[in-house]
C-alpha cells in the first residue's frame, strides 16, 4: 500500500508538472501574440459608397501581397462584364432622357440603342457577340461620347469580349462592385505589419460595426473627389460630395472612435481633373460657393484650388483643425 501511494503521488506530481509546462507555453504564446498585436497597425477604411475604399484595398494587395492569382482574376471576369454592361446602359438611358435628348451622330445606330434598352433588365445575361458589337458602335458614335470612369471598360470592349480574357491588375482596380460585410487585408511594408479593414454595406449596417473597431491605429476616410456631380444610391438624390462631410462628421464625433487618429484621403483626383478640364461639368453648378472660394497662401492653380476647396468642405465636419498634405504623383 505504501508503494502504491508513492506511485499515485508521483503521477500527480508529473501531471502537475506537465500542466505547469503547458500553462507556460500558453502564456508564452499569449505574450508573443500580444506583442505582435501591439506591433501591428490596424487601419479602418471608411467613406461613402463608391468612394474607392475597395480599390484602395486592392492596391495594397497588388503592391504588398503578391497581387491576385489566376483563379481570383477568373472570378472577376463576370463582374467586369457587368461593369461594361452597366456603363453602356447608363449612357444610353441618360442620353435618351436628357431634354433635349442627345442625338446620335449616326441615326442608323438607333436599332443598337433599342437593343441595349431591351436587354437592360435581362437576368443572367450571357453576353452574346452582338452585345459587344452594339456597345462598341454606340461608344464610338460621336453623339454618345462621355468623359467618365465608364470610359475605361468601354474602351476595352475588344479585349473583354475575348473567350480567353484575363483581367489585368488595372482592370481589377477599375472593377466596381457593391460590397457588404467586413474585409480584412494583411500586408507588410518595410517589415511593419498592417491590417486593413474595409467596412462595406449600407449606412445602417456600417453604424452597427463601427464600435467594434475602437482599438484601430487610425481611420482612413476616403472621399471620391470626382463625385461632385453624382447622387448617392443609398440616399436618393443626395449629392455624393455633400453626403461625405455628413458621414465624416458622424465618424469624427463618434464616442467609440474619439481617441483614434483620422486620415482624410481625397481619392480619384485623376477623374476629378478629367471632368474639370473637360469643362462640361462645372463644380460651380453643384457647389455655387466654389466661385467665391480662395485658396490659402494665394495658391491659384486650378486643381490645387479645387482640391483645397473639397478639403475645406470635409473640414467642416471636424471640431478640430485637420492638417493638409499636398497631393503628389
Amino acid at each position: 500500500m505504501h508503494c502504491l501511494g508513492n506511485s499515485k503521488a508521483e503521477d500527480q506530481r508529473n501531471e502537475d508538472q506537465a500542466q505547469r509546462e503547458a500553462n507556460k507555453k500558453i502564456e508564452k504564446q499569449l505574450q508573443k501574440d500580444k506583442q505582435v498585436y501591439r506591433a501591428t497597425h490596424r487601419l479602418l477604411l471608411l467613406g461613402a459608397g463608391e468612394s474607392g475604399k475597395s480599390t484602395t484595398v486592392k492596391q495594397m494587395r497588388i503592391l504588398h501581397v503578391n497581387g491576385f492569382n489566376g483563379d481570383e482574376k477568373a472570378t472577376k471576369v463576370q463582374d467586369i462584364k457587368n461593369n461594361l454592361k452597366e456603363a453602356i446602359e447608363t449612357i444610353v438611358a441618360t442620353m435618351s432622357n436628357l431634354v433635349p435628348p442627345v442625338e446620335l451622330a449616326n441615326p442608323e445606330n438607333q436599332f443598337r440603342v433599342d437593343y441595349i434598352l431591351r436587354v437592360m433588365n435581362v437576368p443572367d445575361f450571357d453576353f452574346p457577340p452582338e452585345f459587344y458589337e452594339h456597345a462598341k458602335a454606340l461608344w464610338e458614335d460621336e453623339g454618345y461620347q462621355l468623359t467618365d470612369c465608364a470610359q475605361y471598360f468601354l474602351d476595352k470592349i475588344d479585349v473583354i469580349k475575348q473567350a480567353d480574357y484575363v483581367p489585368s491588375d488595372q482592370d481589377l482596380l477599375r472593377c466596381g462592385i457593391l460590397t457588404s460585410g467586413i474585409f480584412e487585408t494583411k500586408f507588410q511594408v518595410n517589415k511593419v505589419n498592417f491590417h486593413m479593414f474595409d467596412v462595406g454595406g449600407r449606412h445602417d449596417e456600417r453604424r452597427k460595426w463601427i464600435q467594434c473597431f475602437n482599438d484601430v491605429t487610425a481611420i482612413i476616410f476616403v472621399v471620391a473627389s470626382s463625385s461632385y456631380n453624382r447622387v448617392i444610391q443609398e440616399v436618393n438624390q443626395t449629392n455624393r460630395l455633400q453626403e461625405a462631410p455628413n458621414l465624416f462628421e458622424s465618424i469624427w464625433n463618434n464616442r467609440w472612435l474619439r481617441t483614434i487618429s483620422v486620415i482624410l484621403f481625397l481619392n480619384k483626383q485623376d477623374l476629378l481633373a478629367e471632368k474639370v478640364l473637360a469643362g462640361k461639368l462645372k463644380i460651380e453648378d453643384y457647389f455655387p460657393e466654389f466661385a467665391r472660394y480662395t485658396t490659402p497662401e494665394d495658391r491659384q492653380l486650378r486643381m490645387v484650388r479645387l482640391s483645397r476647396y473639397i478639403f475645406s468642405i470635409m473640414q467642416l465636419g471636424s471640431s478640430q483643425g485637420l492638417g493638409y498634405k499636398e497631393p503628389h504623383e
